[in-house]
């Protein structure tokens, strides 16, 4: 038996859209030609509809900036938390896959149910329309009429058994006259419901006309106003008194739409509640493996903090209680070798302590010796008196050496208070230079200062006895180092910060140099022999100071090219210092440090660079 079939079967229905008409804004004609006030009219009224328009705009601007705001600020805070919450991540992506998952599984189950409903139902409509098509034909073939009014009469009872016996109720029919044949007893159209040849659709009608068989076509079929119920139409050819008619009849398929439409509200309804159910399995899941991660984070940052004390609470046998307890024994670990260190610090800073102050009585005495003996030198034979000069020289060199350790101590124990007070620091920077030049004039070099033009002006809160001695350090460092070459004291400030720069042209410092320049009793030649430089402590003390005026404190080193120091401070205390207005080394391009620029470097060198951001309590070496 052949087949029509237009397009797959569809239980569903469709909306329709009209598109908006296009319209265009009337234009202003040349304003700079005189008319007439009604010619004018138009135009004002056109200006006027614009400014409406205009201000009806700006009233929706105005009415929807709060709204964009709100979901800016919405939109915002979940891509913070995307980013910052690894449950959101999990829960979220759980969701959209599992609504992906059910939608999908959704689609093709309801695709499905509509398939089969519509073949079951097309096989049913088959079985009876073959069935009362045969029933009509074989009554048609037994039928003796004469006249036209007995044969409407006829056929109208004949098709009305058509309606009768079947399992669908809303069963129509619809009997036409096939085009072309004259038929002297019927020639009316014969049909139930209001059924016109109109509702059938031409290919159907196509090839039910002149072919034997049956065919059948899905289609709409109008139910009232604005409302179209799925239909399928099931046609043949029936023969009465030598001439042909088409035969159609007409299956509503409302009642199966409304089951497959409760089916799928049926499925919608229960996916909706299995993926509220996943992303409650999914929360609970992720909640259980990321608080335990959250809190070990929160511990972790407590005992980077200080708080040794600080431990995880260990629950059940499972491996989130393994990790706990692992973690647990960590901290415990660790507190124990801390704990042992800080003891062994303090005894070291105890012992430092008390040894140089234990030493400070009877090197005063030697020192007084010292000093008797240096004075009478010239009666003495030359053996004793070099003898009496160098004693004199060490004595000086331990006694400074001592000062340093009973200031390093000072740090230690956290002693040291800054006694800051508004200063000018060129006034500072001008006794450093008048106290070096005396080492300047012996080493060959020649101090310079370069100093930018400045309009927020050189005073800074600052303790300028530590001032004095951190800039001393550097100067007579640079000096010691810069092999008679000259030393540059660079100078530059902004509104919030002040740099004081120190920059030789000697042998300059390697990587390894730079990193612990700062280090105690450091110094960047072991095998050189003593007759220059401190105590390997200037560097250390400079550092503290530095970190006592809330700055800092950076080096700069390229072998062979010379190195540099370079101080940034806060200009008020306790404030925080911004970017240093001074190159790291100073006097390039586009350093605001003023207009010395630095020649002759060697280019394949290669340059270092370090910062001190704090101090190790245990080894006393500096941070970078």
């Amino acid at each position: 038996m052949t087949k029509l079939e237009e397009h797959k079967p569809q239980l569903g229905g469709g909306s329709r859209a009209a598109l908006p008409a296009a319209g265009s804004e009337p234009t202003d004609g040349p304003a700079d030609s005189p008319t007439p006030r009604l010619a004018r009219l138009p135009m004002i009224l056109g200006r006027i509809k614009g400014s409406l328009r205009r201000s009806g705009v700006l009233l929706l601007r105005w009415v929807l900036r709060p709204a964009g705001h709100w979901l800016d600020r919405r939109r915002r805070g979940v891509r913070r938390r995307w980013r910052t919450s690894l449950q959101f991540r999990t829960v979220l992506v759980t969701l959209l896959i599992a609504f992906i998952a059910l939608v999908g599984v959704g689609a093709y189950l309801s695709s499905q149910i509509a398939n089969g409903l519509f073949q079951e139902r097309l096989q049913q409509a088959k079985q009876e329309s073959s069935r009362g098509i045969s029933q009509v034909q074989e009554s048609f073939d037994n039928a003796q009429l004469s006249d036209v009014p007995a044969a409407s009469t006829y056929v109208r009872d004949t098709l009305k058994l058509l309606e009768v016996g079947g399992t669908d109720d809303t069963r129509r029919y619809l009997m036409v006259l096939v085009p072309g044949q004259n038929n002297s007893l019927f020639v009316a159209t014969v049909s139930s419901g209001g059924i016109t040849p109109a509702i059938i659709p031409d290919e159907l009608r196509s090839a039910v006309q002149g072919h034997s068989g049956q065919y059948w076509q899905s289609m709409s079929l109008s139910a009232g106003s604005n409302e179209e119920h799925p239909a399928l139409a099931v046609g043949s050819n029936v023969n009465l008194l030598g001439t042909h008619y088409e035969l159609y009849l007409i299956y509503d398929l409302n009642n199966a739409q409304a089951t497959l439409n409760y089916i799928q509200s049926v499925l919608w309804l229960g996916g909706g509640i299995l993926l509220l159910l996943i992303g409650g399995i999914a929360l609970y899941v992720t909640r259980n493996v990321v608080l335990p991660i959250s809190q070990a984070a929160a511990v972790a940052e407590k005992l980077a903090s200080g708080q040794l004390q600080e431990r995880m609470v260990v629950r059940g046998e499972d491996e989130v209680a393994r990790l706990a307890s692992s973690f647990n024994r960590m901290a415990n670990s660790l507190q124990e070798q801390i704990n042992q260190l800080a003891a062994l610090s303090h005894m070291q800073q105890s012992f430092v302590s008390d040894v140089s102050h234990e030493l400070r009585t009877p090197l005063t005495t030697v020192r007084m010796a010292a000093e008797v003996l240096f004075d009478a030198r010239d009666s003495f034979d030359p053996v004793n008196k070099r003898s009496a000069e160098l004693l004199y020289h060490q004595v000086e060199r331990f006694q400074a050496l001592l000062a340093d350790l009973l200031e390093i101590s000072r740090f230690d124990a956290g002693a040291a208070v800054l006694d800051a007070e508004p200063g000018d620091i060129y006034a500072v920077i001008h006794n450093v230079m008048e106290g070096a030049q005396p080492l300047a004039e012996r080493c060959g070099s020649v101090l310079n200062l370069a100093a930018a033009t400045d309009i927020y002006g050189s005073v800074v809160d600052m303790d300028p006895r530590r001032i004095d001695r951190i800039l001393r350090n550097l100067v007579v460092n640079a000096l010691e180092h810069g092999d008679g070459k000259p030393v540059e004291i660079f100078v530059a400030s902004d509104a919030d910060t002040i740099a004081v720069a120190v920059r030789d042209h000697g042998i300059g410092m390697s990587a390894g140099e730079v990193t612990r320049a700062f280090d105690r009793f450091w110094r960047a030649d072991p095998a050189r022999a003593r007759t220059t430089g401190g105590s390997g402590l200037g560097l250390a003390i400079a550092t503290e100071d530095t970190r006592l005026h809330g700055g800092l404190l950076e080096a700069w080193g390229k072998p062979g090219a010379g190195s540099c120091f370079r101080l940034t401070l806060p200009r008020r205390s306790g404030a925080a210092h911004g970017p240093s207005p001074v190159g790291l080394p100073p006097g390039g391009d586009d350093d605001a440090s003023g207009n010395l620029h630095l020649t002759g470097e060697p280019a394949p060198a290669a340059e270092f660079e370090a910062k001190v951001t704090g101090t190790d309590p245990l080894s006393g070496r500096a941070v970078l």
